[in-house]
């Protein structure tokens, strides 16, 4: 079986990707094209449709909010036209969401340009707003679990969470938008795996529901590593920057 990144419409995507963002320092655009590979094969790896009938671990939520039978009959590449290189199993319609999720190529050079130049922010935040910020984005789950008040006191996390989020400097927007995903990804993946699990046991129990509820949290969390990592990374950029 050969690779997910092999597919066509990824290697289009990652061409492109590369060549609008030419004027990038060498070691800045392979670094961007590695987080983009990093990306893209884990989200081809996830597939919230399968994870719901084999366990659920993740993934991208937009396209299966939009489309959730889409999922379910994905076709893999076919054709002489793929030479051989497309991912087996892998469907040109969930490869074309997957790219669609993260981003546009133009989007995404436009982003790391616009990071390289100094027009966005170029100083990362001190990290205790950082982990304020992943922690809100995390917390909803959990503090949905509390009896009486939980849903309030996670919507009310969540909106906070969404707030910082997008007025802090550590993330571009195309990050930002994919973590507001993560963030709100528990309004679509509770009531489905509840729904699920209602359909499978003849009637969802407490424990059921808690258990959705700690699945649905994967995503966020997801969500919230990617971000610490790419808020580290330019700490140490600007760290580096520094020293010289």
């Amino acid at each position: 079986m050969s690779s997910p990144l092999s597919h066509p419409l990824v290697r289009t995507f990652l061409s492109s990707v590369e060549r609008r963002t030419a004027a990038l320092p060498a070691v800045r655009r392979e670094e961007l094209l590695e987080d983009l590979r990093e990306e893209i094969a884990a989200a081809l790896a996830d597939d919230p449709a399968q994870n719901l009938a084999g366990g659920f671990t993740g993934g991208p939520a937009e396209g299966f909010a939009e489309h959730p039978a889409d999922h379910l009959t994905d076709r893999p590449a076919e054709g002489p036209g793929t030479d051989g290189g497309a991912a087996v199993g892998v469907g040109e319609g969930r490869v074309r969401r997957v790219l669609d999720w993260i981003g546009t190529p133009e989007e995404i050079a436009a982003d790391a340009l616009a990071e390289e130049s100094g027009s966005l922010p170029p100083e990362p935040e001190n990290v205790g707003g950082t982990w304020l910020t992943l922690g809100l984005a995390v917390l909803p789950v959990p503090l949905c679990l509390i009896p009486g008040v939980g849903i309030p006191l996670g919507l009310v996390a969540a909106l906070g969470a969404l707030v910082r989020l997008w007025r802090s400097a550590p993330w571009v927007r195309r990050e930002k938008r994919q973590a507001t995903l993560f963030v709100l990804s528990p309004l679509v993946t509770v009531p489905v795996l509840a729904a699920a699990l209602s359909l499978a046991f003849d009637g969802i129990s407490a424990a059921a529901f808690v258990a959705s509820l700690l699945t649905a949290l994967t995503l966020p969390v997801i969500g919230a590593a990617r971000l610490a990592r790419s808020a580290a990374r330019l700490r140490e950029r600007a760290g580096q920057g520094a020293g010289r």
